[in-house]
């Protein structure tokens, strides 16, 4: 009985040793140093104040330790004006030689991070301090990486002379220990969506991805995905995808198989001429709902349900121009949203360009959603 006590006094308090040795475990291969990175076309979180990096210049992904673990219970609205020109004065440039590439919200401690190109090429991480933002030093940080088997090639060009290359990594998410990655490959059928494991070791599986494009009236395979979310249909896990011009796809995941085309099912055509920008769920009343910010549209709010229950999906073109077709979605008092994250399950952290020509930070809380 006293070496039963004792195990269990034991195992009372070495437990959290056990839990933070468990969690230190994604973290076990990481190496102190500058990772490098020659670009940052994607920004996605994981667990642990894990932060990963999509860069299209080395066709890589990295893992940051950001050490922004603390937990937050409240999460405050978040208001900053003028981020452009804030960013601008800090690179002692100009708002014109600034793009802002990407934005993600750490979940647990619900800090904001930005990611910035520079006109030289040069890619700046920023974090918001309060309502200041500060340059992240990648020079010395504990990181890890792993490249893409098959990316699209560094001189590839489309019909129109433009590079493919930045589109090798298109967007990320990290989901139940893989990180999922869309962008274009150097196989015949270009489009492509990766599963990566985390912690990175060799395995990668790579499905190339076929759709019905109803505004285009055809097929297609060369297009990537510009953004998609991992989202529970049916029980099982799908991407919910967006491309260009704009087809909204669903893929099951587990028809995704490695080294084989997989065709998505187109449920619903929003509109051509205009390009999706992200794509988060959050929670109104008790319901989850799908937001879609785009560059020439209004921001759309969408129904899983009702994607859900669609089941003629769409295989015919739309042929007036600008006309959607499929499933529905109520277009919001919300335009010229350049990034967007989720804030809270009931907040969203929206990166507009206002009617004074402001580029704004703001949180829209679910009332207004």
């Amino acid at each position: 009985m006293k070496n039963i006590s004792l195990l269990i006094s034991f195992l009372l308090v070495a437990s959290p040793l056990l839990a933070n040795e468990r969690t230190s475990n994604l973290k076990s291969d990481f190496k102190m140093g500058n990772p490098e990175i020659q670009s940052i076309n994607a920004l996605a979180f994981g667990p642990e104040g894990i932060l990963f990096i999509g860069d299209s210049k080395r066709a890589q992904i990295f893992a940051l330790d950001t050490e922004d673990e603390t937990t937050t219970q409240e999460v405050a609205d978040i208001t900053v004006d003028g981020v452009d020109q804030q960013i601008a004065f800090l690179l002692g440039t100009t708002t014109d030689a600034i793009v802002i590439q990407d934005m993600a919200v750490n979940p647990v401690s619900h800090q904001v991070y930005l990611a910035v190109h520079v006109n030289d090429g040069q890619p700046v991480l920023f974090k918001l301090n309060g309502d200041k933002f500060e340059a992240v030093d990648l020079t010395s940080v504990s990181h890890a990486k792993t490249s893409l088997n098959q990316a699209v090639a560094a001189d590839a060009v489309d019909r129109r002379g433009r590079s493919l290359r930045k589109w090798a990594i298109s967007d990320l998410a990290y989901y139940q220990g893989k990180v999922m990655v869309s962008g274009l490959s150097n196989e015949e059928f270009s489009s492509t969506f990766r599963s990566i494991p985390f912690p990175f070791d060799d395995k990668q599986t790579y499905s190339s991805l076929e759709i019905y494009h109803a505004a285009h009236g055809q097929y297609e395979t060369h297009s990537p995905i510009k953004t998609f979310m991992p989202y529970e249909l049916h029980g099982t896990t799908h991407l919910i995808a967006s491309y260009t011009c704009t087809p909204l796809v669903i893929f099951p995941v587990a028809e995704m198989e490695p080294g084989k085309q997989t065709k998505g099912k187109t449920v619903a055509e929003l509109g051509n001429r205009n390009t999706p920008l992200d794509i988060v769920s959050y929670q109104k009343d008790g319901k989850s709902y799908i937001l879609l910010a785009n560059s020439s549209r209004a921001l759309m709010k969408i129904d899983p349900a009702k994607i859900e229950s669609y089941q003629d999906y769409l295989h015919q073109p739309v042929e007036e121009n600008s006309a959607t077709a499929g499933v529905e979605f109520i277009a919001l008092p919300y335009v010229n949203i350049q990034q967007m994250d989720k804030l809270a399950d009931d907040k969203v952290l929206l990166l507009q360009r206002m009617s004074n020509g402001d580029l704004n930070l703001h949180t829209a809380n679910s009332n207004r959603l």
